[in-house]
């Protein structure tokens, strides 16, 4: 008897263009979720990205039933069950999808030097290994543009490979049910934005690919700054828990063209570059990677800080996004970096307690591109926003919100700003300065 693969998903919850099953569909296979809460550390699942894995799972569990497949349910510290698995099935080959995330790549080097077992890891999520682009004199990048141009000389991705038709199923094990992992908040159930906002799973993923084409590509270069209109794809989640891949996308772009084409490639590429950051900086989630950084005057401020989280600060653009937040999951692009400025800035909080709150409330939770993007607007990061820019969230409202109906829906009654904007801005700028040179340059930067 052909001994069975065992096949080791973490975030390609998909069937469709997922080499984990494209090429592995001639052998019996064990299909394992492990819901893991003690080896991530702080990185385990927040509450918003529980709420999505329990109707991704859901999607998956009768789409592979439905080919022949089952989908094994275990919970436990991950490379501890796999081999408890690989034991149980009498499974040697492991099959699992790279990652950028530094808890897992650990496990995934356990799994690799377990005695018996042979680690085999497919490109799922991204659309080329971290160290496969690299400068000139073969180094990282830390600068966005030349690694996007780097990306775009490599063409497009390969075409999206179809689903098989039929799995064979490997031996049948016990599997935990959905239902006793408590995913879903109960009590209270905070839920109901969620609900109303999205549709998990690879279905929904290619409804929400084909609206975006239908009708907000064209314009996407033009209103995508607009957090008023729907002119964004809204595909974040879907792509962060590999329910479509960034390949599928691009693709599909590329194949319905229009002017909106090149800037949404460029958003697919910042992913990536967040991915190739982390994957080259495996402590940029929890360390500024501009040494410099570390010795800022941050303020310890819970109840300035709780305000923020609760879209209590008095500005209407930064309370209309955190709202936005709670609400649904999802916060618009723009919105996002004003609502960060805002905490890093003006309230002088540091990045890493902002970043804390978006991991635990953001359906589309991502360990690279969360740390990436707060060590943008921060300035400590790589390719990072200068430090002496400072969004004003009342003109960022003005160009972008200019009828005000996004401030409206989600903030409501203005109340009085926990802070002066332009005293806020002051003293972000005194402390931003106290850690440059004379010439203006923080201490690490190159001249």
């Amino acid at each position: 008897m052909t001994a069975p693969v065992l096949i080791w998903l973490h975030r390609e919850l998909r069937i469709a263009d997922n080499p984990l099953f494209t090429r592995n569909a001639d052998r019996p296979l064990v299909v394992a979720y492990i819901l893991d809460d003690e080896t991530p550390g702080p990185w385990k699942l927040g509450g918003a990205a529980r709420w999505w894995l329990h109707h991704s799972l859901a999607s998956l569990l009768p789409a592979l039933a439905e080919i022949g497949g089952r989908l094994v349910l275990r919970r436990g510290p991950v490379a501890k069950v796999i081999a408890q698995l690989a034991d149980e099935t009498g499974a040697r080959d492991v099959h699992a999808g790279e990652t950028a995330e530094p808890w897992l790549r650990r496990a995934q080097s356990v799994v690799a030097a377990t005695p018996g077992l042979t680690l085999t890891l497919h490109r799922t999520r991204l659309l080329f290994h971290p160290d496969e682009i690299r400068t000139g004199s073969g180094t990282p990048y830390g600068v966005f543009t030349p690694f996007s141009r780097a990306c775009l000389a490599r063409g497009l991705p390969p075409a999206a490979e179809p689903a098989p038709p039929r799995l064979i199923a490997g031996p049948d094990v016990a599997s935990d049910r959905l239902e006793a992992w408590e995913l879903l908040p109960t009590r209270p159930d905070w839920a109901g934005g969620l609900r109303a906002a999205w549709q998990p799973g690879a279905t929904g993923a290619e409804e929400r690919l084909a609206a975006f084409l239908r009708d907000a590509l064209d314009g996407y270069a033009e209103r995508r700054n607009l957090p008023g209109v729907s002119a964004t794809s809204r595909l974040s989640p879907h792509l962060a828990w590999g329910e479509i891949s960034p390949a599928r996308i691009w693709r599909a772009a590329e194949a319905h063209g229009g002017n909106g084409l090149r800037a949404w490639v460029n958003e697919l590429l910042w992913r990536e570059f967040a991915a190739h950051l982390l994957w080259h900086h495996p402590h940029m989630a929890e360390q500024p990677l501009r040494p410099a950084f570390a010795r800022m005057p941050w303020r310890h401020d819970p109840a300035a800080r709780a305000a923020w989280q609760r879209g209590e600060t008095g500005i209407g653009l930064v309370d209309g996004g955190m709202r936005e937040l709670w609400t649904t999951g999802w916060m618009h692009n723009r919105v996002r970096m004003i609502a960060a400025s805002f905490l890093v800035k003006h309230l002088l909080i540091p990045w890493q307690e902002g970043e804390a709150w978006f991991w635990d409330t953001l359906v589309d939770a991502d360990l690279a591109t969360n740390a990436a993007s707060w060590q943008w607007v921060a300035g400590s990061g790589a390719d990072a926003a200068p430090y002496f820019r400072i969004f004003n969230p009342d003109l960022q409202a003005a160009k972008f919100d200019p009828d005000g109906s996004y401030v409206r829906r989600w903030a409501g009654k203005p109340r009085r700003p926990i802070v002066d904007l332009a005293a806020g801005r002051a003293r972000a700028l005194a402390a931003f300065q106290a850690l440059a040179t004379p010439a203006g340059r923080m201490p690490d930067e190159a001249p």
